[in-house]
């Protein structure tokens, strides 16, 4: 089950960095979905990797091949199976790390639970494992559409570089108008300057990715466990790299008053659809969620991504023996993770929303 994601709307991934290829498994996709093939090949092309002079430089098309459960352009409700070739590994640029422990990445704990580790770009542990997740995240998309719920990421820190917290000031379609994903043309240019200036130290920076959701309904969560923000966090910290969220107001909220964060009710002049008047908040706070279960505003939350592990400047550290010795990595890697983590985060709350709508509905029925 490690290997797999969610409750309803499944993803099963298998694959490694170095492999023959990446793929995986959805379950659960509703039947009658129009696949846009194209739209799942345009969320891989926002996370591939050699796409701008601030990112890794490995070439791959990242190709993606529906295997089954799609038939005349629309899901037929049955396991969807989909693979993605790699076909520009440079595996002897990690030869040299075959019996060290590289510092702050998987190679020590992966080798300490299995005994075995494949050395070659991390292999399992590897960011190019996300592909697969981009696709599960199309297809929850594109299900997700159908019910008027959409979800935007984008860049809001850098290093020390950063945004207003108020996505609503920022126009957050214009993010996919600049390589580092952000929705301030000014700040954007000043990240991509920092990125590549730490690039060039042979160093590498992290930042943070604020996700918004926008349409989704009251209702979806449970009360206990199971609570829709946990599910939102377990996604996020699932990813590679990423070692921190926070939802609404977050951490700081522990140095406001009650006062400060209730989000006051009101009704709104718009019906519902039983007839009876909309009800809304004054402010969102809360993020969108509370008691675990969605309120029907928009969901805002932030996730801290730390500088990528891999340095392209000498590190001390010890082999699998216990020997002290120097490492300098070789290869392509990238400076920031932030520019190519954007589509994955989508990808994430898109399968987790639709997991617990999935959820919610097949409790009502």
């Amino acid at each position: 089950m490690s290997n797999t994601f969610g409750k309803v709307f499944t993803l099963t991934t298998f694959g490694e960095s170095h492999g023959e290829a990446i793929g995986g498994i959805i379950d659960g996709m509703p039947a009658g979905i129009h696949i846009d093939v194209d739209f799942i090949q345009h969320e891989l092309n926002r996370r591939r990797p050699g796409q701008s002079h601030i990112t890794t430089g490995r070439k791959e098309d990242d190709k993606v091949e529906l295997l089954s459960g799609v038939f005349e352009g629309v899901s037929t409700g049955t396991p969807i199976g989909f693979v993605v070739s790699n076909t520009n590994q440079h595996s002897h640029d990690y030869e040299n790390m075959r019996n060290v422990f590289r510092p702050s990445h998987a190679d020590y704990t992966y080798y300490s639970k299995y005994g075995i580790r494949d050395h070659r770009g991390g292999g399992r542990s590897s960011a190019r494992i996300t592909i697969a997740r981009v696709v599960g995240g199309a297809l929850a998309k594109l299900a997700l559409r159908q019910l008027g719920i959409s979800i935007t990421a984008y860049t809001s820190q850098v290093g020390d570089i950063s945004l207003e917290r108020d996505y609503s000031k920022y126009d957050l379609e214009a993010a996919e108008s600049n390589i580092v994903r952000c929705p301030d043309q000014q700040k954007a240019k000043e990240m991509e300057e920092l990125i590549a200036a730490v690039k060039a130290e042979g160093d590498t920076v992290g930042g943070i990715i604020t996700c918004v959701v926008k349409g989704c309904p009251a209702g979806l969560g449970e009360p206990e466990f199971g609570k829709l923000h946990a599910m939102l966090g377990a996604a996020m910290l699932g990813i590679n790299a990423a070692k921190g969220f926070e939802y609404g107001d977050g951490f700081g909220s522990a140095t406001a008053r009650g006062s400060e964060q209730n989000d006051i009710f009101v009704s709104s002049e718009q019906a519902d659809e039983t007839g009876k008047r909309k009800i809304t908040t004054l402010s969102n706070h809360s993020g969108g969620i509370q008691g675990g279960i969605s309120n029907g505003q928009d969901i805002v939350f932030r996730v801290a991504f730390k500088p990528v592990a891999t340095l392209l400047r000498e590190q001390q550290t010890v082999t699998v023996d216990g020997e002290e010795t120097i490492l300098k990595a070789k290869g392509r890697h990238d400076p920031c993770v932030l520019p190519r983590a954007v589509p994955i985060v989508e990808a994430m709350t898109a399968m987790t929303i639709l997991d617990a709508y999935m959820l919610c509905k097949a409790k009502k029925s």
